[in-house]
């Protein structure tokens, strides 16, 4: 068929995924913690057994309605499936591939890993705490960073006490660890 006969925004939403995640390092695993895999686990049942359900209903009706080039209904419907299909499509992949690491096995210990708690001061002695999350579950509204973030793969392996340097866009600064807690096993 020829590109003539075609509407740019259609072709525009089906070639992109949209601007929702980062993607990951090649060759990397996805961690998770289990609270994230449970998290995005359910939006995809959500997605998949209560909202495009319904919306497959409502572009059903639509277009028994007879001009589908006016049906606000029936347009407004088709492009939220093809966004439904766009999530569905990510997180299966992401939930595939997925490595759920329980950071509560690290409990008591003083070293930083995955899912650890980590307060860290600055040279003016500035204090900061973040928790390292997996990518798809990271909140930096929370205090939470990606395990791939710049800050977290310092962090990563260090002791309370350690002097570590952090390298930022504006030069190298030096931190300490202050503190590492994980959460209690269940």
């Amino acid at each position: 068929m020829s590109k003539a006969f075609t509407k740019e925004s259609d072709a525009a939403d089906d070639d992109e995924d949209g601007p929702s995640l980062p993607a990951l390092p090649a060759g990397s695993r996805n961690y998770m913690t289990p609270a994230g895999y449970a998290r995005l686990r359910a939006e995809f049942m959500q997605l998949i057994d209560v909202e495009r359900p319904k919306m497959v209903e409502t572009v059903s009706w639509a277009a028994k309605n007879g001009d589908r080039s006016e049906n606000g209904d029936y347009l407004y419907g088709k492009k939220r499936l093809r966004e439904i299909d766009r999530r569905l499509r990510f997180l299966t992949k992401r939930l595939d591939i997925a490595e759920v690491v329980d950071p509560s096995v690290h409990h008591g210990s003083e070293q930083v890993f995955f899912g650890a708690t980590v307060t860290y001061a600055n040279a003016r002695g500035e204090e900061r705490t973040v928790t390292i999350k997996g990518i798809d579950e990271s909140d930096s509204l929370a205090g939470e960073v990606s395990w791939v973030s710049p800050i977290a793969r310092t962090l990563l392996k260090a002791r309370v006490g350690d002097e570590l340097k952090l390298v930022t866009p504006v030069g190298v600064e030096p931190i300490e660890v202050v503190d590492v807690s994980y959460p209690k096993p269940a």
